[in-house]
């Protein structure tokens, strides 16, 4: 039996509608998994539905975090949060780690998590930490635009045994103040925050570059797909 993934939707306003990039799905696809995005709800009753039906959960990219969820207001109009997403997975993590329900979060799924558990962000990186590091490149997005180092003591070092390893980048907020329950896997060149893992639990990481877009082309985006996906058996 394969592993079934819950996926967290995308959510276009202006089209009033919800999608998906096809490198989350097929990315869980190619790692041995069966992808399901989720319906966007909050409520805790469909919720614990859905997560009995799921073996792990991917927090995909997309929204601003909104800043209200560790107390600040927002810096500027380029700040765009999606208060229903925010309001699920609160609600799908809060679940989650009670059951101990593997989870992947990519780009805005470290700064969820983070968030969530208690640590804060730079909303808007250019205004707030500006660098000559590339966080933010321009299709194609498979392309390494940094390098990041990676934590010798960390589970994705055992898993990659590589020390620096080059990823794309697409991102303008990140991880400010890491939540006290988490701790940093990898490091980019300009310090930022680029990898965590939660200890305590079976298996919650998340990264900050996008294996769904590299996955084709970067080993190592496989091998973290891949040993999401061990886990949630």
């Amino acid at each position: 039996m394969k592993p079934i993934i819950g996926v967290m939707p995308l959510v276009d306003e202006k089209k009033d509608s919800l999608w998906m990039l096809p490198g989350y799905m097929d990315g869980i696809t190619e790692a041995g998994g069966i992808p399901v995005m989720f319906p966007v709800t909050d409520n805790p009753d469909d919720i614990e539905q859905l997560l009995q039906g799921v073996d792990g959960i991917l927090l995909t990219g997309g929204h601003d975090v909104n800043p209200a969820i560790y107390g600040e207001a927002p810096i500027g109009t380029n700040v765009v949060p999606c208060d229903e997403r925010d309001r699920m997975e609160s609600e799908v993590l809060k679940q989650a780690l009670e059951k101990d329900i593997p989870v992947l979060g990519i780009c805005r799924g470290i700064q969820f998590l983070n968030a969530f558990l208690g640590g804060t962000l730079y909303q808007d990186l250019p205004a707030q930490r500006p660098s000559d590091t590339e966080h933010h490149q321009t299709p194609p997005y498979d392309v390494p635009v940094h390098k990041v180092n990676i934590l010798e003591e960390s589970s994705l070092y055992k898993l990659l045994q590589e020390k620096t390893i080059a990823v794309n980048s697409y991102h303008h907020q990140a991880v400010k103040d890491l939540a006290d329950s988490l701790k940093a896997m990898a490091l980019s060149e300009d310090g930022l925050v680029e990898a965590i893992e939660m200890p305590e639990k079976r298996f919650v990481w998340a990264v900050q570059w996008h294996p769904e877009y590299s996955y084709k082309v970067d080993a190592n985006s496989v091998k973290i797909f891949k040993a999401f996906m061990e886990n949630c058996y």
